[in-house]
């Protein structure tokens, strides 16, 4: 039988339709080339199976390749290394990649066995248009070799700079301690004299604070810092910290309570990191309260122990709550300001929590104080 009219009508309008769905897909495929072509960075993008569909010319460049990566295997084409020198399985963690992932700590080698700093970005995508679309995966890749030379000079300018100088910051330190006790037994009332050995020894004990900070910092940065995991009475621990840090809360009429769960039980994680941590997080507290507390708590929870520290203090602005552990950050709050701080005693405690796969998270309400919880799980 023959079609109607109707029939080859709609069969003529499907065809129409069919072609203009190819027409617009291909227009959108090569704008979409035409922009990552235009790109500094490398872009790669890989099927489910971990061959490359679209590449771009800084790609081609950063491998060092003159041919088509198209149809090519990605763990053939990019081979990297991570700081100990072990091959990184880009495969395995592709298939593992469910969010955006990004590293600065692989090397690409080449065949000459020269190598290159990468960053390297990995993002699960849908590699095509509408339903038809294969998933998949894009990679952006940017030679650091130059900036991660660059930062390594200064690391190591920090780190000679912070060990020359603890010498005199010592010795200044330990002479003026004597003068204050020499003026307090001679008899002599001057306030002046007193309040400027005052002055001297506070500046002085900063002085030694932010050194300790460059010092640290200088480690994190350049991977030297080593991870020993032992077991840890945390009772203890918050006890001692309590008993530590009293007399410096006393001193501004404040004072540090400590919540325990009793079902605790023994944490095994780096005493000197997760101590560390710790300190920080309540010398800040006991530094932008003004009044009422601070509670140092522990709970027991699944594979760790959830820490938090609360201060009745002067809050945190929702703004500063995304840079508050950004290096060298000082916020604006004038009260802040009141305050010595180099801005970057958070960001070192965050890279000390990152070595402990600890997690970090802050509740903050301005003029209503502030909530740190720290997440550190058991390490084997």
């Amino acid at each position: 039988m023959g079609m109607s009219k109707k029939e080859t009508a709609v069969r003529a309008a499907k065809k129409i339709a069919h072609t203009v769905h190819r027409s617009d897909a291909s227009l959108e495929r090569e704008r979409l080339t035409s922009l990552i072509n235009s790109m500094a960075d490398g872009v790669l993008a890989i099927d489910e199976t971990g061959k490359i569909v679209i590449s771009n010319g800084a790609a081609l460049n950063i491998l060092d390749i003159n041919s088509t990566l198209s149809g090519r295997s990605l763990n053939k084409v990019l081979k990297l290394v991570d700081k100990n020198n072990q091959a990184v399985d880009l495969s395995d963690l592709i298939y593992k990649t469910k969010t955006q992932f990004s590293s600065r700590d692989w090397r690409l080698s080449y065949q000459d066995g020269s190598t290159a700093n990468l960053y390297v970005s990995l993002a699960p995508v849908r590699l095509g248009y509408g339903q038809e679309g294969m998933k998949g995966y894009v990679l952006l890749l940017r030679d650091i070799t130059r900036e991660k030379s660059l930062e390594e000079e200064r690391d190591e300018f920090i780190s000679v700079v912070s060990h020359e100088l603890r010498t005199p910051i010592a010795i200044s330190e330990g002479n003026i301690g004597n003068a204050e006790f020499i003026f307090e037994k001679s008899g002599i009332t001057n306030p002046g004299i007193k309040e400027a050995l005052k002055q001297a020894h506070e500046q002085i004990n900063f002085l030694s604070g932010m050194i300790n900070d460059l010092a640290t910092l200088s480690r994190a940065e350049r991977g030297v810092l080593q991870v020993e995991p032992e077991s840890i009475n945390v009772h203890a621990l918050l006890l001692d910290l309590q008993s530590l840090y009293t007399p410096d809360a006393n001193k501004k009429g404040l004072e540090i309570k400590v919540d325990l769960d009793p079902e605790l039980e023994i944490l095994q994680t780096s005493k000197l990191y997760a101590r560390e941590i710790l300190q920080n997080f309540i010398t800040n507290a006991i530094k932008y309260t003004e009044k009422g507390h601070i509670t140092v708590g522990a709970k027991s929870v699944k594979d760790g122990v959830r820490f938090t520290v609360t201060d009745t203090g002067i809050g945190i602005s929702k703004a500063d709550q995304e840079k508050v552990f950004d290096k060298f950050f000082r916020s604006e709050d004038y009260r802040t300001r009141q305050n010595n701080g180099t801005g970057l005693g958070l960001y070192v405690t965050m890279k000390l929590a990152r070595l402990i796969h600890a997690q970090i998270s802050l509740d903050s309400e301005l003029n209503k104080g502030s909530t740190f919880n720290i997440l550190i799980p058991n390490l084997q």
